[in-house]
C-alpha cells in the first residue's frame, strides 16, 4: 500500500508544479540528476525556489512553504536577514576580490576565539568539508600517525562520509569506523592500533546519521582515551555549534583539541573554519619548526567574512541562541509525543530534529539500518502538501524567524501527515 500511496503523492506533487518540472527536465541535460547537491534530489523532482524571506519560501509555481529545513542548518538566521544583507551591500560598494588580506577576517577570528574556549587560533576555509579536511590533516601531522577514528553514520562533508554499507566519494584517509555511543568499540580500536590512530573525529550529535545525541560519558570517555593514547580529539561542530554561545562543547563540558565550524555562521554564504590548540594550529604558521602551507582562494573572501562578522556580532547573541535551544527542546518533545502515537519517534538535540519510523531506542546509526525509508518519504510529501518544507530524510531544523505560531503550524501538519502514513501502514 505504501508504494501506491507514494505514487499518488508524486502525481499530486507534479500536478501543482509544472514550471519546476520543466526547469528540472532542462537541468538534467547539463547536471547529473538535474541538481548539483545530492541531498536536494528527491522524487519525482525537486521544486525550484524563486524567492525567500524570513522562514518562508516561494517556488516558481507560486507555492509558498513554511521552511523547517533551514538548508540543513545554514539558514539559522532565516532568509535574507537584514544584518547580513547590509554587510554584503557594503562589500559591493568597496570591492571584494583583492588577493590580499580582508579587513574583516581578524575581527571574525577574534570573535570566534572569544566564544570557543578551545580555540586559541583559527584558520578559515570555504566550507565545513574543507575545515574537516584541514583538521584531520593537522591532527595526523602533529601525531605523526596515519589512522583517523570515525563513527558509523558520521558525515563531515561531501568527501568525508562514513556509513557502513554505503558507497562514498571519500578522500583516501585510513579510517577506522567505530559505533557511536559505544565506548567499548573505541577502546577496542585503540587496543588494536595504539600507535597508529592519530585523531578521533566526531559530531557531538550524529547529524546526517540520524540526529542522535551523544551520551555524556561517551564523549568524556573518548576525551580520556585520546589523552591516554596521544591522539587528537576533533569535534565537528558544523551543526551543533548552534546549541549555545560556545557551541555544543560548552554545554557538554568536554574540550576538544580542534573544532570545525561552518554552515550558518556564514549567513548563507560559503564559510568554514578550523580552530584549536595553539601547538596544533601553528603548524600552518609561516616560519615555524614544522610549517605546512594551507592556501585557498576564497578562504578570506570578503562576502563570507563580512557576513560572518555580522552574524557573530549582531545575530548570534547569547540570548538568541539560548532561546532557540530551549524552543527546540520543547518542540521536539511535543513532536515526539505526536509521532509516538503513530509508530514514529523524534530524535535530536536543541534546534535540530529527526523523524524515524520505529519505536526502538536509537543510540547509533546501526539502530536505523534496515528500516524502510518509504514511510519517511511519504511523511515528507504529506508535509509538503500542507505547506511545510522539511528534509527528505526526516530532518527538521529551527531558525530564528520562526514563532510559536509557525511551530504550532508545523506540529499540526506533522500530526495530520503522520496519521496519513500510519493509515497506509508500514
Amino acid at each position: 500500500m505504501i508504494t501506491t500511496a507514494l505514487d499518488s503523492a508524486y502525481r499530486r506533487y507534479a500536478a501543482k508544479r509544472p514550471i519546476s518540472e520543466q526547469r528540472h527536465a532542462r537541468a538534467r541535460t547539463f547536471l547529473p540528476s538535474g541538481t548539483t547537491r545530492s541531498v536536494l534530489d528527491f522524487d519525482p523532482y525537486p521544486f525550484t525556489v524563486a524567492s525567500a524571506a524570513g522562514c518562508r519560501l516561494t517556488d516558481v509555481d507560486g507555492l509558498e512553504y513554511l521552511d523547517y529545513l533551514g538548508d540543513y542548518s545554514v539558514g539559522l538566521a532565516g532568509h535574507n536577514p537584514a544584518a547580513v544583507r547590509e554587510a554584503l551591500a557594503a562589500v559591493l560598494e568597496k570591492g571584494w576580490s583583492f588577493g590580499a588580506v580582508a579587513a574583516e577576517e581578524a575581527e571574525v577570528a577574534r570573535m570566534l576565539c572569544e566564544r570557543f574556549e578551545s580555540m586559541d587560533l583559527v584558520r578559515f576555509t570555504s566550507s565545513g568539508t574543507e575545515a574537516n579536511l584541514v583538521a584531520i590533516s593537522l591532527a595526523l601531522k602533529a601525531a605523526d600517525r596515519s589512522k583517523v577514528l570515525v563513527f558509523d553514520g558520521g558525515y563531515h562533508g561531501g568527501f568525508l562520509s562514513f556509513s557502513r554499507g554505503r558507497p562514498s566519494l571519500n578522500v583516501p584517509f585510513d579510517a577506522v569506523i567505530c559505533d557511536y555511543n559505544d565506548l567499548d568499540s573505541v577502546r577496542e580500536a585503540f587496543a588494536q592500533w595504539p600507535e597508529q590512530i592519530g585523531c578521533v573525529l566526531l559530531e557531538p550529535m550524529l547529524g546526517s546519521g540520524g540526529r542522535i545525541q551523544a551520551d555524556a560519558d561517551f564523549l568524556e570517555g573518548i576525551r580520556t582515551l585520546c589523552d591516554e593514547n596521544g591522539s587528537v580529539l576533533v569535534f565537528d561542530e558544523v551543526q551543533t555549534s548552534r546549541m549555545s554561545y560556545g557551541g555544543g562543547q560548552a554545554l557538554l563540558g568536554v574540550r576538544p583539541d580542534l573544532t570545525t565550524l561552518g554552515k550558518y555562521i556564514g549567513g548563507g554564504l560559503g564559510f568554514g573554519v578550523v580552530g584549536g590548540a595553539e601547538k596544533l594550529m601553528l603548524q600552518i604558521a609561516r616560519g615555524g619548526e614544522r610549517s605546512y602551507d594551507h592556501s585557498g582562494t576564497f578562504n578570506n573572501n570578503r562576502f563570507s567574512m563580512a557576513a560572518s562578522s555580522a552574524m557573530l556580532g549582531t545575530v548570534l547573541t547569547r540570548s538568541s541562541l539560548d532561546a532557540l535551544f530551549e524552543r527546540g527542546e520543547d518542540l521536539r518533545k511535543r513532536a515526539d509525543h505526536v509521532l509516538r502515537e503513530h509508530g514514529f519517534q523524534a530524535t535530536g538535540w536543541g534546534s535540530l530534529m529527526g523523524f524515524h519510523p520505529t519505536d526502538i531506542p536509537i543510540r547509533r546509526a546501526s539502530d536505523l539500518a534496515g528500516l524502510d525509508k518509504r514511510p519517511v518519504e511519504l511523511l515528507f510529501h504529506e508535509m509538503l502538501e500542507r505547506g511545510v518544507y522539511t528534509g527528505k530524510s526526516g530532518f527538521a531544523t529551527l531558525s530564528l524567524p520562526q514563532t510559536p505560531e509557525t511551530d504550532d503550524h508545523f506540529l499540526t501538519a506533522l500530526e495530520e501527515s503522520v496519521r496519513v502514513v500510519a493509515k497506509v501502514g508500514f
